[in-house]
């Protein structure tokens, strides 16, 4: 059976809590692969963000949306520049 994406405010407690611990442990795994490269800026800025992430995973799903999908956001675009094992330029 074929599951429908769901907007955070569709989810459940448990579900956005999931999901945003899900995105922690992918920056965290990441965060390994780019320190193991030599990208410590890459791994520096994605272990914070995934300690952001999972530091607020209890509060901000249940008190502030729109922070929890800000969020949410800046840890899938993090994700999303490190493809195929290396991270994409970007510019600061």
């Amino acid at each position: 059976m074929r599951e429908y994406a769901k907007t955070l405010d569709a989810m459940t407690l448990r579900e956005r809590s999931d999901l945003m611990m899900s995105v922690a442990n992918a920056l965290e795994a990441t965060a390994e692969k780019a320190q193991e490269i030599g990208n410590d800026r890459f791994a520096a800025n994605s272990i914070s963000l995934a300690r952001i992430i999972s530091g607020c995973a209890g509060d901000v799903v249940t008190s502030n949306l729109p922070a929890a999908e800000l969020l949410l956001q800046h840890g899938i675009t993090l994700l999303a520049l490190f493809r195929d094992g290396k991270p994409r330029p970007t510019v600061h």
